[in-house]
């Protein structure tokens, strides 16, 4: 997904203390710390397993221990499935230069690196992810906002209330309710297929949790049980309790709280209107003016609400959400959701709640700590709880009585300099950029969905892949690298795997479809390779065997061990001109969509990945809905987002077209 963006042309720079220091006991003290993180992981998670087995039954991390360590592949496996992922794209004097470049590497470079690597997995609980989280995310010092967080949106057709105190009142108390039940473990484990446990660290910092601004290097601040919410409204900064009398707050008395925000008519205080814009910029200054800024005082203690508190919540002053009667009303919402007016989310915090002025929902969330599927369950629950379990009264306010005892919400102070505002100024306006260069196209597809493709015995997700590579080659006459997330969650502490889509396969199927001469059963039969090829890919992508968190590792360990490595170098700055990932719904089942088919989600998305490419997330709804969420930039001239997603909706029907000519065939005969 976004991590896409971060996984090209990184830069790293390994500095041990004294010149003469023999590299080895470099890489061995940082094999060392990643195995002590990984066993006070464990420690942690001991404790919550003797909560769970004293007196109830184990349930979210039953499994925990049991999940394998993510093997660490073959060098000549690696090499071998590399080289056949890029033929399609190279001209045979490129691929053999290549060839040559990479069976250099696989003979001369890296039996060590490998050695080292091997080691790191006997130790380490998992030799990729706290690489990856580091490498990938945290030490960028890019802006995280549209570069690295993502969003995910509210149901589609349906919003059980306008009210937006009302709204936001039921899903902050959905995510308390959540939030219990991860504590005590009380989730049902994850399943892949249903069957197969799957690892869920991840969320155990879903809430509590900010992205800390360094120098160098951010870090993720974890904390134990938060009591409050921090609220952003027209530019001022409120402070929620959560919590009177050791309870939650009832829904009707959040939304009591959340009025009196609304009905607030002061002015924001100096600075305060755009001061989360420093959460937007760049890294490094906004490090710095928190350093210079924001160590005491008023200031002190009001960031540190924020940054300790459960989670964000922005109550909008606009209107959005889908609606049929008005174009690009998806891509305005997809917009808001991803970047909104640069300074009205808190782009470091886990993630950011937004209720809008209309009473639709979305959530923007911090992608270092954990990936879409995991925001994804969470928010399947919310949802589900909001519609289904909470309700509304019929004049559209939350239900339950209210304790006129409550504290009100107080307002966080600031004293903000002159050369501080101008450093937040600087950060507005380089966010700025970056979101008016966003091009968003939201594409809803319902002229047949997994239903339809199932019958035809072909994988959902294989289909859609190759319809891109259709569309890709439609918009641009050229193929191109491409990046598909893939989880590897089967493992302990196990993240993604990228399944590259664009196979000799895919590029053979392309070309006859765009080949006049070519048979319709030719073009099928094709079609029928590239989407076995595709399966069989994401099956290793799945099961420890891919290509790229490998390659990647592989580079980490060639720069602490001062290794110049053409080949790995070349690898990890290929850009990929497509970045696509599929998001997961029906995850906990709490909606019966056949039943209830108007309660399905709207999927999620992020920005593009690279300057002149497209990033592509796309959710598979119930049988008759797949909805893209297609982004670019208006600064390429190669690329147009809704051009694109008309070429997608066309691809798909090519497609489905091979499908109907072949059952007509069929027909004919037996008559």
């Amino acid at each position: 997904m976004a991590e896409a963006h971060q996984a090209v042309g990184f830069q790293f720079t390994v500095t041990p203390d004294g010149i003469d220091l023999h590299l080895s006991r470099e890489v061995l003290k940082h094999i060392y710390l990643s195995g002590v993180t990984s066993w006070r992981k464990r420690a942690i998670r001991f404790k919550s397993l003797v909560k769970m087995f004293s007196g109830r039954r184990p349930l979210l991390y039953s499994f925990q221990t049991s999940l394998p360590r993510l093997p660490v592949p073959s060098v000549d496996d690696t090499i071998t499935r590399y080289l056949e992922s890029v033929r399609p794209l190279l001209d045979d004097e490129q691929y053999n230069q290549m060839e040559v470049v990479a069976n250099d590497f696989k003979k001369d470079q890296a039996p060590k690196l490998q050695k080292y690597l091997i080691l790191k997995s006997w130790w380490a609980t998992n030799y990729v992810s706290d690489w990856w989280e580091e490498y990938i995310y945290l030490r960028g010092r890019s802006p995280i906002m549209v570069n690295s967080n993502f969003y995910a949106m509210d149901l589609l057709y349906v919003t059980p209330t306008h009210r937006q105190a009302a709204r936001a009142g039921n899903a902050v108390h959905a995510m308390l309710q959540y939030r219990r039940k991860l504590e005590r473990g009380e989730h049902a484990p994850l399943r892949a297929l249903g069957v197969v446990p799957m690892c869920s660290y991840q969320m155990e910092r879903m809430f509590n949790t900010t992205r800390i601004p360094g120098i160098e290097t951010d870090f993720v601040q974890h904390l134990s049980d938060r009591k409050h919410l921090v609220v952003y409204h027209k530019g001022r900064f409120f402070k929620v309790w959560l919590y009177y009398g050791g309870c939650h707050l009832w829904p009707s008395e959040l939304e009591t709280q959340f009025q009196m925000i609304l009905n607030d008519t002061t002015e924001p205080q100096p600075g305060e209107l755009k001061l989360a814009a420093l959460t937007a910029g760049n890294r490094v200054p906004w490090a710095r003016a928190r350093l210079k800024y924001f160590s005491q005082g008023a200031n002190k203690a009001s960031l540190e609400a924020i940054e300790t508190s459960a989670f964000f919540l922005t109550l909008d002053d606009e209107v959005h959400g889908y609606d049929p009667d008005k174009l690009g009303s998806l891509d305005l919402y997809a917009k808001s959701l991803l970047h909104g007016k640069c300074y009205d989310r808190w782009f470091d915090k886990s993630f950011t709640l937004i209720a809008y002025k209309n009473g639709k929902l979305g959530v923007n969330a911090e992608h270092s700590w954990a990936d879409a599927p995991i925001i994804g369950h969470m928010w399947e629950y919310v949802l589900a709880t909001d519609c289904f379990h909470l309700g509304y009264t019929e004049e559209g306010h939350c239900k339950g009585d209210i304790n006129k005892g409550l504290p009100p919400p107080t307002k966080l102070q600031w004293d903000i300099p002159l050369e501080c505002e101008e450093v937040i100024e600087d950060s507005y306006m380089v966010a700025k950029v970056i979101a008016d260069d966003v091009d968003f196209h939201g594409c809803l597809f319902d002229e047949f969905g997994k239903g339809l493709i199932k019958k035809s015995r072909t994988s959902p997700d294989a289909f859609i892949q190759l319809a891109l590579q259709l569309a890709q080659f439609r918009d641009k006459g050229e193929f191109c690298l491409t990046y598909e997330a893939s989880m590897t969650r089967m493992f302990r502490e196990g993240r993604t795997e990228t399944v590259r889509s664009c196979t000799s396969e895919s590029t053979a199927f392309v070309r006859a479809m765009e080949d006049k001469n070519t048979t319709s059963a030719q073009r099928l039969d094709l079609f029928r390779k590239a989407a076995d090829k595709h399966q069989n890919m994401y099956r290793l992508a799945m099961t420890g065997s891919g290509i790229d968190r490998h390659l990647f590792c592989l580079y980490i360990m060639s720069k602490y061990l001062s290794i110049d490595s053409p080949f790995l170098k070349q690898v990890l700055s290929e850009p990929w001109r497509l970045s696509t990932s599929q998001t997961p719904q029906q995850q906990l089942n709490m909606v019966d969509i056949k039943k209830f088919p108007r309660y399905v989600g709207a999927g999620g998305g992020f920005g593009p990945v690279a300057d002149d490419g497209y990033g592509v997330s796309y959710i598979i709804v119930g049988e008759n809905l797949i909805t893209f969420h297609i982004s670019s930039k208006f600064s390429s001239p190669e690329t147009d987002s809704y051009r694109f997603g008309q070429n997608i909706r066309q691809a798909m029907l090519d497609i489905r077209a091979l499908f109907d000519q072949k059952d007509k065939k069929e027909k004919e005969k037996e008559m």
